[in-house]
């Protein structure tokens, strides 16, 4: 899942909704919004923490239930490190994401081995 991680850290909303299937889903649990497809989710993304100028965000790869994740980071502004901000999983269809399940809490980081903060 390099091409994810190099496209969400650089913003580039288009290519992340090009690895998404047409149906895919952004799911943030516990909070009760769902967006399906690929214009609903590059309009999210292009709104939230993708777009360019926006706080840079980092991506630290690890597993969840066998399926590809990552430690969400957001670099601090004042000081070479980032701060943790939550957990993606991602579920695949073949070579596409099919979901990105978004955690925005830190609380399972020790779980999967991430750090609270990075060195940046």
């Amino acid at each position: 899942m390099q091409q994810f991680t190099r496209a969400y850290e650089a913003g580039d909303v288009d290519e992340v909704v090009a690895l998404l299937t047409e149906d895919a889903w952004l799911i943030m649990p516990p909070v009760p919004l769902r967006y399906q497809g690929r214009e609903l989710a590059a309009r999210f993304l292009a709104a939230t923490s993708c777009l360019p100028g926006r706080s840079a965000r980092r991506l630290v790869p690890t597993r969840a239930n066998g399926q590809p994740a990552f430690g969400v980071y957001v670099r601090d502004p004042h000081a070479p490190i980032a701060h943790a901000s939550g957990i993606f999983v991602l579920t695949l269809a073949g070579s596409q994401i099919s979901a990105i399940t978004g955690f925005l809490d830190t609380g399972a980081l020790r779980i999967f081995g991430l750090p609270r903060i990075l060195p940046d």
